[in-house]
C-alpha cells in the first residue's frame, strides 16, 4: 500500500490563522499509525508569492515525510524555486516527477505568471511525454496540477480553470497506467471523471468556496469557518486507487478516540 496525502491552497499570508491550520494538519499526519509515504501540495502555497510567505510555508511543512509541491495562480515561480527548491530564480514551468515505490507521481505546473487561469505549456507537455516514456510498464501513475481541467459548477473557479483541457484528456485516456488526476484551486473537495479516469479535487486547508447551488450574493462565496480538510489517496497492491477525505479539527485531540 502506498499512501499519498494531499494538501492544497494553504495561502500562507504571514498571519497566524493559515499557518496554524497547516501545523494542525501536519500534526495529524505525524500521528497516523501508517504515516503518508509523501505529502503533495497542489498549489497556492502562498497568498501573494512573497519571499517571507515561502519562508513561513517551508517552516510549517518541515517533516521527515517527503513533501512535494507545485505552484498555483497565487504563487510566484521564481520565489517558489529559490525558497522551496533551493534553485536559481526562473519563470520557467516547475515540473517534477517522483517515484514512490511502484508509483510515478508527475507534478505539472499549470500556472501562468500574472494570470489566475491555468494552461500547460508546450515544454510541460514535452516534459510529461518524457516522464511517461521513462515510467515502468504496468505500474501506476498519478498526475497532479493546480487548475482543474473540468467544469465543477463553481461560480469562481470555472472561469479560471485549465485552458484547452481536451489535450490533457486525450493524453490521460491514451495511457492505462494513469490511475487519476489530482488538482487543487477549487477550495472544495470534488470528484468527477476526466479522460476516463477519476479527477480528484483536493480541498483547501484555508477556506471553502461555495458552489452555484449555495451562492446567495456574489460577495458571499468563501467560507472561513470550517476546519481544514485534506485528501488521503491509497494505491493498493492491485494499483487500484481509493481516496478518503478527512476534516482535521482545530480544537481538541487529534486521532481516534476510544469507544
Amino acid at each position: 500500500m502506498i499512501l499519498v496525502a494531499q494538501v492544497s491552497d494553504t495561502h500562507f499570508d504571514l498571519g497566524p490563522r493559515n499557518t496554524q491550520r497547516v501545523q494542525r494538519v501536519m500534526e495529524f499526519f505525524a500521528g497516523l499509525r501508517h504515516k503518508p509515504d509523501a505529502i503533495l501540495v497542489t498549489g497556492d502555497i502562498t497568498d501573494s508569492g512573497k519571499a517571507e510567505q515561502y519562508a513561513e510555508a517551508k517552516l510549517a511543512f518541515e517533516t521527515e515525510i517527503p513533501v512535494y509541491a507545485i505552484p498555483g495562480n497565487h504563487d510566484d515561480r521564481a520565489g517558489f524555486r529559490t525558497a522551496l527548491l533551493g534553485e536559481p530564480a526562473s519563470d520557467a514551468p516547475i515540473n517534477r516527477s517522483h517515484r514512490i515505490g511502484d508509483l510515478t507521481l508527475a507534478l505539472l505546473d499549470s500556472s501562468i505568471p500574472g494570470e489566475p487561469g491555468g494552461r500547460l505549456a508546450e515544454e510541460t507537455y514535452r516534459w510529461l511525454g518524457g516522464v511517461l516514456d521513462a515510467a515502468p510498464p504496468a505500474k501506476p501513475i498519478l498526475l497532479a496540477l493546480h487548475h482543474p481541467p473540468a467544469h465543477l459548477y463553481s461560480p469562481i473557479v470555472d472561469g479560471i480553470s485549465l485552458a484547452d483541457p481536451q489535450r490533457l484528456a486525450d493524453l490521460v485516456a491514451g495511457d492505462d497506467r494513469i490511475v487519476a488526476v489530482l488538482t487543487g484551486h477549487a477550495h472544495s473537495a470534488a470528484t468527477t471523471t476526466f479522460g476516463g479516469r477519476p479527477l480528484l479535487v483536493g480541498p483547501s486547508t484555508a477556506s471553502v468556496l461555495s458552489g452555484e447551488w449555495e451562492l446567495d450574493l456574489p460577495d458571499h462565496v468563501m467560507d472561513y469557518a470550517p476546519d481544514p480538510t485534506i485528501s488521503l489517496h491509497v494505491i493498493g497492491d492491485d494499483h487500484r486507487l481509493t481516496t478518503h477525505f478527512r476534516t482535521v479539527p482545530m480544537g481538541g485531540r487529534i486521532g481516534v478516540q476510544p469507544a
